[in-house]
């Protein structure tokens, strides 16, 4: 059998997807899968085991009728028997009738009219386990067992030698991620958390678990974030992964994981790091699982600034003790 997903939206949402994904691998052995996502969340699928072909489409452009029919073309070469959608735009729903593909898949609502078997929209729930509900539409009724990624062995190769380099390999370390995408910031949600906060959280960890190191995680858009912080702490030591695989075997190393609402969150959940893990404008029980490892702390005014860094401290020891 043939599946195509169609998966917008960043990093993030495709971690939270994987679970509808291996389940339907897992139902469907012999399947061939393919995802349609924006080229920004293409590397994601590095440690997904159970996606063929990962194909990029930036829906959020502003698309030509020329880029459609590129697009239409490419669905109705593979000849594809089933279409998975997280897309909701009526645009999305008759595209996706116009592939002719037999057996299409979404949430009930706009576009539902072009999908074959429409599924309700329960957004209330855990956003992975929200996804999962559309596998009711293939006939799999496998309860929802949470996210696992599939981190390549070249990737836990390098984050050991990473620990070795920066000498925390036999202390375990405490992994700190503040930064925020560009199209976040853009979009004006604001989700780093301030660096003279994080200073204050550092200087606090420093004094009472003065072996326990400190590490910072570096991504490609967060050299003004780290330069903050490193300038009242030089000492402070710094990985730069160089994709979602060396990120994820990073955090999976780690003792504590603490970081802003971000992709890095749902790989820390994914790997099962006791994780701390702060929310401005959304909501925790909509992006994190119940579960005895992980705590989001939501702003009390929608700021992440707003968050107080003795709230955060003492959650830090709660779980420590």
């Amino acid at each position: 059998m043939r599946i195509l997903a169609l998966v917008p939206g960043g990093i993030g949402d495709q971690i939270l997807f994987f679970p509808t994904l291996d389940d339907l691998k897992q139902s469907y052995p012999e399947s061939q899968i393919d995802v349609i996502v924006e080229p920004r969340s293409k590397g994601a699928y590095r440690v997904c085991k159970s996606v063929r072909d990962v194909l990029t489409y930036d829906f959020k452009d502003a698309n030509s009728l020329a880029d459609w029919g590129n697009l239409l073309g490419i669905m109705r070469d593979r000849e594809y028997e089933v279409v998975i959608s997280l897309g909701q735009r009526w645009t999305v729903g008759l595209l996706l009738w116009l592939t002719g593909i037999p057996k299409r898949v979404g949430y009930a609502g706009n576009g539902a009219i072009f999908l074959t078997n429409p599924i309700p929209l329960k957004t209330e729930q855990y956003a992975a386990q929200m996804y999962h509900d559309l596998l009711q539409g293939v006939d799999i009724s496998t309860p929802f067992k949470g996210i696992s990624i599939n981190v390549p062995k070249a990737d836990i190769e390098w984050a050991e030698a990473e620990q070795q380099r920066l000498g925390v390999s036999e202390s375990g370390y405490i992994l700190i991620h503040g930064g925020s995408s560009i199209l976040a910031q853009t979009k004006g949600i604001e989700k780093i958390y301030p660096a003279t906060n994080w200073q204050q959280i550092i200087t606090e960890l420093q004094q009472k678990q003065p072996n326990l190191p400190v590490v910072l995680v570096k991504g490609p858009e967060d050299g003004a974030w780290v330069s903050e912080i490193t300038e009242f702490y030089p000492d402070v030591k710094i990985v730069m992964p160089g994709d979602v695989g060396k990120l994820a075997a990073m955090i999976a190393a780690a003792n504590l994981m603490l970081c802003t609402d971000s992709a890095p969150m749902h790989l820390a959940v994914a790997v099962g790091t006791y994780t701390i893990a702060l929310f401005g404008p959304t909501e925790p029980e909509k992006l994190l699982p119940k579960s005895d490892r992980v705590i989001g702390i939501k702003s009390p005014t929608g700021k992440m600034a707003d968050i107080s860094p003795q709230e955060i401290l003492k959650k830090i020891w709660g779980g420590d003790g």
